[in-house]
């Protein structure tokens, strides 16, 4: 098992290796495939724009959806991986603790990892986003299944 911690992502090519984050809640994790290299990508981001903090994006790029995401994307094209043979999943950003929907970070997030990967000509082909759970998410890398938890429950995008 190999944890991507909040503003972290991991790229592997492991059969053997289940890539896992925990407690999503406004967080997203955008997962990878590449379906003819079983190249497998997740990383976890807490908020959309570096421009927030300057500093901690230098030193935690991933925490970020525009700095991470696209250091993600580029570790993976290293390993050969192409867009015509990626799947991309999307999870998270939900409202946890903002009922009333005053910063929207969930929203905010979501729509910059879109914007991050419609710049890249990818498109999301799962998605669990939204509503006021928080998700723990894995991606197997042997095969790309991407199974989330929350509380009892569990369902795969």
């Amino acid at each position: 098992m190999l944890t991507v911690g909040i503003g972290e992502w991991i790229v592997s090519k492991n059969p053997e290796d289940v890539i896992k984050t925990y407690a999503l809640g406004s967080c997203v994790a955008v997962m990878i495939y590449d379906v003819k290299l079983a190249v497998g990508g997740m990383i976890h981001i807490a908020l959309p724009e570096a421009s927030i903090d300057i500093e901690k994006s230098k030193r935690q790029p991933g925490y970020f959806a525009d700095t991470g995401l696209p250091l993600m994307i580029e570790e993976m094209k290293k390993l050969g991986c192409v867009r015509m043979s990626v799947r991309v999943k999307i999870a998270g950003g939900a409202s946890v603790m903002d009922d009333r929907g005053f910063f929207d970070i969930g929203k905010r997030n979501l729509l910059a990892v879109k914007k991050i990967l419609w710049k890249s000509s990818l498109g999301a082909v799962g998605e669990d986003t939204g509503g006021e759970i928080s998700r723990t998410v894995s991606l197997r890398v042997c095969d790309g299944e991407t199974i989330l938890n929350s509380g009892q429950r569990e369902w795969t995008i």
